[in-house]
């Protein structure tokens, strides 16, 4: 669907007590909730259905850093995967990144040209991975239909302008759901669990999930639950009855209605920042 200025997007994925996902839901089975007052959803749409599968656009932060030196083979193997695995996509954003940011799209008959990309970066520099995150979510406002971002890295930033804690607002305000791939297993023990517990913050800020392979016998499980997740998730839009543009942050909760639905699990994002009224309309009686 299109999202217009102030369409609210969120998405959705359901699961049940076992961790399958719950596929075949209509609209009349959500409802959606900002702080604590039910909202209209105006746009539903399925990830499985094939109108919904053109509308993808996927994104990729490729990590080449010198720190990677150690994982880039199991990196590459794991996006070349992924991408293989979802073949329907409208376009591919890539972004790879080390002490410099670079971006670049792909539609999907230049497949090969991003393969060779991506096998042809060698590792080394600084990690510049929350500028390089900055510059993904910066172009996001010229896309539309659904944006799902898979980021490939150690976890690490030895680089960037932009804080963590700038690089979770950012976040917040996106409408993305985010992957977090995590290479670890050549980190610092003192480093590893904090850069395990920020690319989980990274994920699940926007109800994404996080994966830590250790091997190539990891990635074909971890891309599979990926791909499931991506075209197991419904879209839902509204419009906010607080038509505030006070760029306050306003939490969402997603329910699900009907008692024969209360033991599924619902994950989505958690909230989004109002759109924000700038100085110069306000100044001019706009």
């Amino acid at each position: 669907f299109r999202s217009g200025v102030d369409l609210v997007n969120v998405g959705v994925m359901v699961l049940d007590k076992r961790g399958n996902f719950i596929t075949d839901l209509s609209a009349r089975d959500f409802e959606v909730y900002e702080e604590g007052e039910r909202q209209t959803v105006s746009h539903f749409s399925r990830g499985g259905t094939a109108a919904e599968a053109e509308n993808l656009r996927l994104g990729l932060l490729f990590d080449t850093s010198g720190s990677m030196h150690d994982d880039i083979e199991l990196a590459r193997t794991a996006a070349i995967k992924f991408l293989k695995g979802l073949p329907e996509a409208q376009d591919i954003t890539l972004v790879d990144f080390d002490t410099e940011v670079r971006i670049a799209r792909y539609g999907q008959a230049d497949f090969p040209r991003l393969i060779e990309r991506i096998r042809g970066r060698r590792p080394e520099g600084l990690t510049a991975l929350y500028d390089a995150l900055g510059v993904y979510l910066d172009g996001l406002t010229e896309l539309e239909g659904r944006k799902v971002l898979v980021i490939y890295t150690d976890g690490g930033d030895t680089r960037s302008a932009v804080t963590f804690a700038d690089t979770l607002g950012m976040l917040r305000m996106a409408d993305v759901t985010v992957y977090t791939i995590g290479f670890l297993e050549h980190q610092v023990g003192s480093m590893r669990s904090q850069q395990k517990m920020q690319l989980m913050q990274m994920a699940e800020t926007t109800g994404g999930q996080a994966f830590f392979p250790v091997s190539t016998r990891n990635l074909t499980d971890i891309f599979d639950k990926v791909v499931a997740q991506i075209r197991a998730q419904y879209s839902l839009g509204f419009t906010s009855r607080n038509a505030r543009k006070d760029g306050t942050w306003r939490k969402i909760e997603v329910r699900l209605v009907g008692s024969h639905l209360q033991a599924l699990k619902v994950r989505s994002r958690k909230g989004y920042f109002a759109p924000l009224l700038d100085s110069s309309s306000r100044g001019s009686g706009q």
